[in-house]
């Protein structure tokens, strides 16, 4: 879940007393030091005992902001060392840079059965240039060892007083506690976002009087907010996340108002209708818009003389221009070079390819709009107000009639109106003539297989036969880009004989390769020789020869976070077995049917037996693409059927 707290300050609110917070450094108990495991999470390589963070701007010297970390860690397992050494990054400016102030930190042992602490000698941090915007002040702690209990203190001194720092309440390890204040004169306003899963356990604020003196005679109170929370599980990565930024339970701060002592006010978060005008003016991005004619125009002549159908004329437009440019791996919603300049070149970032494909198709007089989105790797754009910084990423939005075609130049495999499941992330913006809004980012097509085999052991106990499988939607798009990488049908076939270990490829056929708008057919003759020995007693066979999972993708007992699966699955398998009459199958395996809540879903198993014919059905359908944490259970018990089915071998047994 995601809400914001908008800063506002009321100086009607009670002031605040002065108050000690924080915890004491160097106060390490034995108690802590004899912890041998986090019982919440015994996979912990460590863990955090405590965790306190406070920004304020110093009222003395350049009334800069002060960050002031500190932290207490107690290291479980030989992995849980790396946690003593610390990475901390500072922006710089031109002309400004932040710094490390202070820094004390220490290891416990325990020693001849009493405790002894190591300390961090300060000629032991460094900092180093990590580009134009970035230094790094590193340091390692000393005599760290699983056992140790480690405390680190540091403050940062920024000159970018606008720049309160973000708040991680989540790490990779688990933290018993942490809190995190911060204190805002009344001269700036920022939007406060929490973002993440995890409820706070502390959200107080408070009026602190007098507490920003910048000289002058001005004097301003501050806003003093608290943050915390208790028992908070490691962060773990798993599969079918979007991007760990949307999911993080963190703190995250945007100034959006700055009032001056003399009266004046600047707004430096600005509405979509002040961004939407700025953007039209852009010569990056709007005005290339215009420049249609310049690129294309003898182009688009051609391509579309005599085209009436509004559609065809516009998969026209976009062959060619998918055809034309190279995308240099370079995102971006803004053009690189320039479209005029990419066209020459026929090489670009995405912008280029993507805004040189609105403007053909606009000059071609198309109702075609860019959409700005954010990829699922770079997290949600936030929605409440414009942070351009969020985006990465330019599609077209085609309206024909009533119906709309989202379009992506860059990928030689994207057939007309199908975008990457990157792009699949919640909402992007389109930015009209007049207008902007939000739009929904929903697949066109589903990730869909259909594998046909139909095979016969003889006699020799030689099974041979056939094996169709067609793919479409982003299967299809996904099995175009393996052949392609493979560089040619035979090396491809090489890749499917070491994945299909138990049989041997005899001839691969493979169908409407590059023909995007038709499912892939793929064309298998195959034999597979591990069945010989008809003098066995038993023979086992595993009838998904392909397409088969072999594992569980939901490990995890409990899930705080949403399954997003980007697109719907929808996998069939049918075979068809014939066997000599002198055996007989043992035990088929038993039918399964079982269905998600809500229409989310289902798996369905059937094998059946006539004569000495053997025919199976496996059907998965994932048909919904996102599952709240408390269908979390159901998701992982349906692939837990699902894993079980595909690993279960047919039994064959010669008759008495």
């Amino acid at each position: 879940m995601r809400f914001c707290l908008i800063l506002l300050l009321s100086f009607q609110c009670i002031l605040a007393a002065a108050q000690d917070h924080g915890f004491p450094f160097g106060q390490v108990t034995y108690r802590e030091l004899d912890i041998k495991t986090y019982e919440k999470d015994t996979s912990a390589a460590a863990v955090i005992l405590d965790e306190f963070g406070e920004a304020y701007i110093d009222n003395a010297g350049n009334h800069d902001l002060l960050f002031i970390y500190h932290t207490k860690i107690k290291i479980l397992k030989q992995s849980g060392v790396e946690k003593a050494t610390f990475e901390i990054p500072l922006f710089k400016g031109t002309s400004q840079v932040e710094l490390v102030r202070s820094v004390k930190a220490s290891s416990f042992n325990y020693e001849n059965g009493t405790m002894k602490e190591t300390k961090l000698d300060s000629k032991n941090v460094f900092k180093e240039n990590y580009n134009k915007h970035w230094d790094v002040s590193k340091f390692a702690i000393p005599n760290v060892r699983i056992g140790s209990v480690i405390d680190v203190m540091y403050t940062i001194e920024s000159p970018f007083f606008f720049k309160f720092r973000n708040w991680e309440f989540q790490d990779d390890i688990p933290k018993i506690k942490s809190e995190y204040w911060a204190s805002i004169p009344g001269n700036f306003i920022f939007n406060i976002t929490l973002k993440g899963y995890l409820k706070l356990s502390k959200n107080e604020s408070e009026v602190v009087r007098d507490c920003f003196s910048p000289g002058g005679g001005n004097v301003a109170s501050c806003a003093r907010f608290k943050w915390g929370m208790t028992d908070i599980p490691a962060f773990k990565e798993e599969e079918y996340m979007t991007a760990k930024s949307n999911l993080l339970s963190e703190i995250n701060f945007e100034l959006s108002e700055v009032k001056y002592f003399d009266g004046r006010t600047d707004k430096i978060t600005k509405e979509w209708k002040d961004v939407e005008d700025e953007l039209r003016k852009d010569e990056k991005f709007g005005l290339q818009l215009k420049r249609g004619k310049d690129i294309v125009d003898e182009h688009v002549e051609l391509l579309t003389a005599g085209e009436s159908d509004p559609v065809n004329k516009a998969k026209k437009i976009y062959d060619f221009i998918k055809n034309w440019y190279r995308w240099n791996d370079a995102y971006g919603m803004t053009s690189e070079f320039g479209i005029k300049k990419a066209f020459d070149k026929q090489s670009g970032n995405v912008a280029d390819i993507n805004l040189s494909l609105i403007a053909a198709l606009k000059y071609a007089g198309l109702n075609a709009e860019p959409l700005i989105l954010s990829t699922r790797e770079n997290g949600f754009p936030t929605e409440i107000h414009p942070v351009l910084t969020d985006f990465n990423y330019v599609i077209a939005k085609l309206n024909i009639n009533d119906k709309v075609y989202l379009l992506d130049a860059t990928d030689d495999f994207l057939p007309f109106g199908m975008i990457a499941k990157k792009c699949l992330n919640g909402k992007g913006r389109v930015l009209g003539e007049k207008e902007s809004s939000w739009y929904e980012l929903k697949p066109a097509e589903k990730s869909k297989q259909i594998i046909m085999v139909n095979l016969k052991l003889d006699d020799a106990g030689t099974i041979t036969g056939t094996v169709q499988a067609t793919f479409t939607g982003y299967e299809a798009l996904a099995q175009r880009k393996e052949i392609a990488s493979a560089g040619s049908d035979k090396e491809f076939m090489k890749v499917l004989a070491k994945r299909m270990v138990d049989l041997e490829i005899k001839d691969l056929k493979i169908e409407n390769i590059d023909e995007l708008a038709k499912p892939l057919v793929m064309k298998l003759d195959i034999e597979m020789t591990g069945y010989g020995n008809l003098n066995a007693s038993n023979i086992l066979f595993n009838p998904f020869i392909i397409g088969k999972w072999k594992q569980n993708p939901f490990k995890s007992a409990e899930r705080l976070y949403p399954v997003d699966f980007g697109v719907s699955i929808d996998e069939s398998l049918i075979l068809n077995l014939e066997y000599p009459t002198t055996f007989e199958v043992v035990d088929l395996p038993q039918k399964i049917g079982l269905a998600l809540p809500n229409s989310g879903g289902r798996y369905l198993y059937d094998v059946q037996n006539i004569g000495n014919r053997l025919t199976l059905n496996s059907s998965l359908l994932i048909s919904r693409t996102f599952f709240s944490s408390e269908e979390y259970h159901y998701i992982k018990e349906l692939f837990n059927r699902v894993v079980a089915a595909h690993q279960t071998d047919l039994m064959f047994r010669k008759k008495l």
